[in-house]
């Protein structure tokens, strides 16, 4: 991972200098809000995808949490993320903003402290690459239950909710595995550390409903794109058994993209690859990211 600038608090500066004092209650409590965003090079220039989506999720997710006020409104942050990718002049990169509570809130309330905001930019390979795309990702069920949603905001893009995803990742790989996939508070699928998750069965797309997840910005394209290639969509309840009997797994999220699984718990899906339909949805992907899909005009803001 590399970054040469980052803007912080309205200044752009070298990503050395973009530090936060060890006395900031955000890094203490983890109260913290981020996004994920990728940019890519297309025919037109490099361009950021659904920048704008991910902003008003960004800003969503600041509202859910609680802060009362944000320095900055939408539009004022997707140019901050355009001026960031400019500085640091990469090709393909991947963009974190983070708004963090500080200047107080030491009495665990957002009230007595203040919101400070920065975005950086870094090159990054996929999140979930392996060594083939169609080799596949070896998932396993975790003994870690996704939050319930009353008990952390699963709608919003916490820091301090990702502790449940580490816990759940490191547990997996120590066991021989790529990914976990985590239940909900009910026993159903929720989704993975990191990504949606959506299963084919009898050429029909399921994807867990948006009750206790992170309703994904690649997981709203992939449903999208799945429209256009005429695939059926369909939110529903999946069991853990489920998993084991349908045609195909795949993950999805704007660092993951689109990967494939080729088995759970050590039983294989499907074939034991990645399957067909996971690979139409994975080329669509790649070309709408691109700038060489009809919706890629809508989704890409030039940087």
């Amino acid at each position: 991972m590399q970054s040469r600038f980052t803007w912080i608090n309205g200044a752009m500066v070298e990503t050395s200098q973009a530090t936060v004092p060890f006395l900031t209650a955000g890094f203490h409590y983890g109260v913290a809000i981020f996004e994920g965003i990728r940019a890519y090079q297309t025919p037109r220039g490099l361009g950021v995808f659904r920048l704008r989506e991910h902003m008003r999720r960004f800003e969503d997710s600041c509202r859910i949490v609680g802060f009362r006020e944000l320095p900055h409104t939408v539009d004022e942050m997707m140019e901050v993320v355009r001026a960031t990718v400019r500085a640091n002049g990469f090709g393909d990169c991947y963009i974190r903003p983070l708004v963090w509570l500080a200047d107080g809130g030491w009495n665990l309330t957002l009230d007595t402290g203040k919101p400070h905001v920065a975005v950086t930019v870094w090159e990054e390979s996929v999140y979930l690459g392996q060594r083939s795309p169609e080799q596949g990702l070896k998932a396993c069920v975790s003994s870690f239950t996704r939050h319930h949603p009353n008990a952390m905001m699963t709608k919003a893009k916490v820091s301090g909710n990702y502790a449940n995803s580490i816990m759940a990742k490191t547990e997996a790989q120590r066991n021989g595995f790529d990914e976990a996939i985590l239940l909900d508070p009910q026993g159903y699928v929720a989704e993975c550390t990191g990504a949606n998750l959506f299963v084919v069965r009898n050429g029909r797309l399921i994807t867990p409903p948006a009750d206790a997840i992170l309703e994904g910005i690649t997981r709203d394209t992939v449903r999208a794109l799945a429209g256009d290639l005429g695939i059926p969509v369909q939110e529903s309840q999946l069991s853990r058994d489920h998993l084991y009997v349908v045609d195909e797994v795949f993950v999805c999220g704007t660092a993951a993209e689109i990967v494939g699984v080729s088995s759970v718990d050590g039983r294989p899906i499907g074939a034991g690859v990645t399957g067909p339909i996971t690979r139409v949805l994975r080329e669509a992907y790649q070309s709408v990211v691109r700038g060489a899909h009809p919706r890629s005009e809508a989704w890409i803001a030039l940087v």
